[in-house]
């Protein structure tokens, strides 16, 4: 197993690439859980509607009963509307720390299902080791999704440890994300037609459904980036790939905390490790087919 009790040499500088790399490789050992039968299973059974109150309650929920308006901002491309059918409500058929102990069990069962023999192989229990030790390095300030799941105590077990820092790793990177997007003027539904456009989100339409913007929200959008030069038809514009480059780069670079202090050899060792896993679980039809696109 792979050393985690000390961090890398100094001299060991992570390019902001390679920290992509290393998101996009644990990304899916999080994300999954969004699309998997056991979150509404387990969130039901506490009282949570199954659907997207599954989804707010069970993301919202550490950072304890709050309102519509907070899971608007941290969530950012969310219509409010939408939310705000959905919370405050969910706090009254269960509590924060209800819904966060039934998430561990959902992500416990999912990833369970989805990776088979190799939820309790050794490359999980590394992986784990790994993806705590580059947690000790993130900080909550100006991070407020990440701050509230950062207080939630880490699990026992490797494999919900691995899903607990791919959380911490993932909340942490999309607060920085956010950031970006309000520096380069991107509303939420903006930053979401945008992304679509690239290819490497979801389509056009699973994003607009999802999010929950009506046909004129999504037009009035549209027109915006058009105006901007960003966005015709659909398609980026030359500025409007430039721009969404600039977004992932600054991303990416708001995201090297961990990885920095990883280093090199054991950052590309996550990569090599979570590639396989997160492979496995898309494989195993986590994910529906029609809601991403290239």
């Amino acid at each position: 197993m792979v050393s985690v009790d000390h961090p890398a040499p100094e001299s060991a500088a992570v390019e902001p690439a390679l920290a992509g790399r290393a998101h996009r490789a644990v990304e899916p050992l999080h994300n999954h859980l969004y699309f998997a039968p056991e979150q509404d299973e387990h969130l039901t059974a506490v009282g949570i509607r199954p659907g997207r109150m599954c989804y707010f309650a069970g993301r919202a929920a550490p950072m304890g009963a709050v309102g519509p308006g907070v899971v608007t901002a941290t969530f950012y491309n969310f219509s409010a509307t939408l939310v705000a059918r959905l919370i405050p409500r969910a706090w009254t058929l269960a509590t924060p720390e209800q819904v966060v102990a039934a998430r561990f069990d959902a992500a416990r069962a999912s990833l369970t299902r989805l990776l088979g023999d190799a939820a309790t192989g050794p490359e999980i229990e590394e992986l784990a080791g790994l993806l705590r030790e580059a947690c000790t390095a993130l900080t909550p300030e100006g991070r407020p999704l990440y701050a509230g799941h950062a207080d939630v105590a880490w699990p026992e077990e490797p494999l919900l440890q691995v899903w607990q820092g791919a959380t911490l790793l993932r909340e942490h990177r999309g607060d920085g994300h956010v950031a970006v997007l309000v520096r380069h003027g991107l509303s939420g539904i903006e930053a979401l037609q945008t992304h679509s456009a690239t290819g490497r989100g979801f389509t056009p339409a699973a994003a607009q459904a999802l999010r929950g913007h009506t046909d004129e929200e999504w037009a009035a959008a549209a027109a915006r980036l058009a105006e901007r030069g960003l966005v015709v038809d659909g398609d980026l514009t030359e500025a409007g790939q430039r721009l969404r480059a600039e977004i992932e780069a600054e991303t990416d670079a708001l995201a090297l905390q961990p990885w920095t202090h990883l280093g090199v050899e054991r950052t590309a060792r996550v990569v090599e490790l979570g590639k396989p896993l997160s492979a496995r679980i898309a494989a195993a039809g986590a994910y529906p087919d029609g809601v991403f696109g290239k």
